[in-house]
């Protein structure tokens, strides 16, 4: 997935909102839609226009958060001070992703926006989705960055794989305009990288499982069609 997720903050504290608003600012990917206090101004931005993730608090003004989750379709996220587990099992039957229990670390939603990157990266509209893809998508929402976790042994060759996508983007003959992001086939990433070419396509697979990178299948004029990876 490539195109910008547009995330709403939800929370009557003024200072709180704009807090989490540039948290998910920070995030490459990401578009923070001016924050909003209310159940009703809620109502108005999802009729003015679509948002994939709401940073939803419990208690509004003018209604329940909760109640709010049950009428919309929406992804979202409940941030709020209510910790008693009544509340907390409400709010996930509702069909909110993820509860984070006010005050968090710093840190704790940044983690939480990325993994939920990784999960709509997974879970890609366009392409059909198998019951093991179902499952990783699921690991990575509901164990936060897990990229965080990988193994001492392996983490300073994948991070050096993925970083050969870095920021950069495809650029025309003449270094004309950004036609999108950099895509690199496995032999490409093992010049790169200064590895086996078999050695770059096992991490390559792994970080695309992880929905750190994204897979497609380029076809070329002649032969077999090869994979192509890219940053989502």
């Amino acid at each position: 997935m490539t195109t910008e997720l547009t995330v709403l903050v939800v929370d009557d504290d003024f200072y709180v909102a704009d807090l989490h608003r540039r948290q998910v600012e920070q995030l490459p990917g990401l578009r923070a839609l001016p924050a909003v206090g209310t159940v009703a101004e809620v109502r108005r931005v999802l009729a003015e226009q679509p948002v994939d993730l709401l940073l939803l608090d419990v208690h509004l003004p003018d209604g329940s958060g909760l109640d709010l989750l049950r009428e919309v379709d929406v992804d979202a996220f409940v941030l709020s001070a209510a910790s008693d587990a009544t509340t907390v099992r409400r709010a996930l039957r509702r069909g909110a992703l993820g509860y984070l229990i006010k005050p968090f670390a710093s840190g704790t939603l940044v983690d939480r926006l990325r993994a939920y990157q990784r999960y709509r990266n997974v879970l890609d509209e366009r392409t059909a989705v198998d019951q093991e893809a179902l499952e990783r998508a699921l690991r990575i929402l509901h164990s936060g960055d897990a990229a965080k976790a990988a193994s001492p042994s392996r983490s300073a060759t994948e991070q050096a794989v993925l970083e050969q996508f870095g920021a950069e983007t495809g650029a025309g003959a003449a270094g004309g305009a950004d036609v999108g992001p950099l895509e690199l086939s496995a032999a490409d990433v093992a010049a790169r990288v200064g590895v086996s070419r078999a050695t770059a396509q096992r991490y390559l697979a792994a970080l695309a499982a992880d929905g750190l990178v994204t897979m497609k299948l380029s076809y070329g004029t002649t032969g077999r069609p090869e994979h192509r990876y890219s940053r989502p």
